[in-house]
């Protein structure tokens, strides 16, 4: 009788090998699936034949890194994307572009379940499950964090690493960092451990994308970011000229890297309730967004830019993080976006220096919003001085009013 298979999203690392095994040894036949969402450190060959020698049936590596780029980064982009007023939601962003790749492989496969190695604690097990029933409804989850008789038998490392030596399971090392770290082609996150403790300051040697911003170099770095429609189109650097999504991300990366750009060290409010302490380093991503964010000042509409910030760039955030991406409220946000950004084409000098990204100049093309005469304080232009005057006195009625009820109150303003 054939057995039943499950699709475990799968990293090489100790806890999803032992998954692995132990999703074996409950008698299922197991398809493994690895996404590369650009992790630099990944040997996705030895990670599948590790695989393949503890006894999964297949292991699948999927590239999903222009879909991630394309499809979930520059929306981010494009509505200024920020959770607690810090987090560009690095993590939050791969998570959908994974979910529908390993949905994919579980059909193809004709799995009945799909498994993950996500703790109980966490958001990501939120992000995944939900994604996982909106793809596929009838889907099974094998969570083996959340069930007792794993988690009860498998207490800590310890127990994992004897289970792995019985098992024959190949462990590279059996010393871990004091953290767990998740990266991908937008950031590298890093919790747990000894950052549990909010007032513990990160180590030095726990930074793996971004150079010390006290150790960067002493001369700025100047480059050109241009946008059509909201979204990056070019990157232009030291006489080069980038266009491709993917190449244009990875040049950001780049710069922003060797210049200390977007680390932060932050307590967050989990989806789940709990607060949790994370650092993070999303350099490209970090410049990206602040030059969007300084283009739409000169050529987006006032109260349409209002709308969205307080509308749409709030929710589209909180949507991804809690992951609420494959809903009808996220596809109603991004026709939101799409509609806010037409507007949004020009470029942006950028510079970088030591953890720093700053604008040196933004231009347009074909965004006539700004006119220089009109803002001018050395000519009159076609704007009238005079017109103020009655701006302001309408403007006044209610605070007069205000202001007379306050008196006769007997209240200070």
């Amino acid at each position: 009788m054939a057995k039943d298979k499950v699709c475990l999203a799968y990293s090489g690392g100790l806890d999803t090998s032992c998954i692995l095994r132990w999703l074996i040894e409950a008698n299922y036949d197991v398809v493994c699936f690895m996404a590369d969402v650009g992790q630099e450190a990944e040997d996705f060959a030895a990670a599948k034949a590790k695989a393949l020698k503890i006894g999964a049936v297949a292991c699948y590596i999927e590239d999903l890194r222009r879909e991630f780029i394309e499809e979930l980064c520059f929306p981010a982009v494009q509505c200024n994307a920020i959770y607690e007023n810090v987090y560009l939601l690095g993590t939050s962003l791969a998570r959908p572009v994974i979910a529908r790749s390993q949905i994919a492989v579980a059909q193809k496969e004709g799995c009945i379940a799909v498994s993950h190695g996500c703790t109980g604690k966490g958001n990501d097990q939120v992000r995944f499950e939900l994604a996982f029933y909106a793809l596929q409804p009838s889907i099974k989850v094998i969570a083996p964090w959340r069930m007792p008789e794993f988690y009860e038998r498998f207490a800590g490392r310890n127990d994992l690493l004897d289970y792995a030596a019985k098992a024959g399971i190949p462990v590279s090392s059996t010393k871990s960092k004091p953290w767990s770290m998740d990266e991908n082609l937008a950031h590298c996150s890093y919790e747990a451990g000894i950052l549990e403790d909010p007032d513990v300051t990160a180590p030095e040697d726990m930074w793996k994308l971004t150079v010390d911003p006290l150790k960067a170099p002493d001369t700025p770095e100047d480059f050109t970011l241009v946008f059509e429609k909201g979204l990056p189109k070019k990157l232009i650097t030291k006489g080069k000229t980038i266009t491709d999504a993917v190449e244009l991300f990875l040049e950001a990366n780049t710069i922003a890297r060797r210049h200390g750009v977007g680390r932060i060290d932050i307590v967050e409010n989990r989806f789940i309730g709990l607060k949790s302490r994370g650092c993070y380093e999303t350099p490209g991503l970090t410049c990206l967004r602040s030059a969007h964010i300084d283009l739409e000042g000169l050529v987006l509409d006032r109260e349409v830019r209002a709308l969205r910030d307080q509308f749409v760039t709030f929710n589209y955030a909180k949507i991804l993080y809690n992951g609420l991406y494959f809903s009808p409220e996220r596809e109603f946000l991004e026709e939101s976006i799409v509609a806010s950004q037409k507007n949004v084409n020009g470029q942006v000098r950028c510079r970088v220096y030591k953890g720093s990204f700053t604008v040196l100049g933004r231009s347009s093309d074909t965004e006539k919003l700004y006119d220089a005469s009109e803002s001018s304080m050395d000519e009159i232009g076609a704007f009238s001085p005079a017109d103020t005057t009655g701006f302001i006195s309408v403007q006044a009625i209610r605070l007069k009013k205000y202001g007379d009820a306050k008196q006769a109150k007997g209240e200070r303003l």
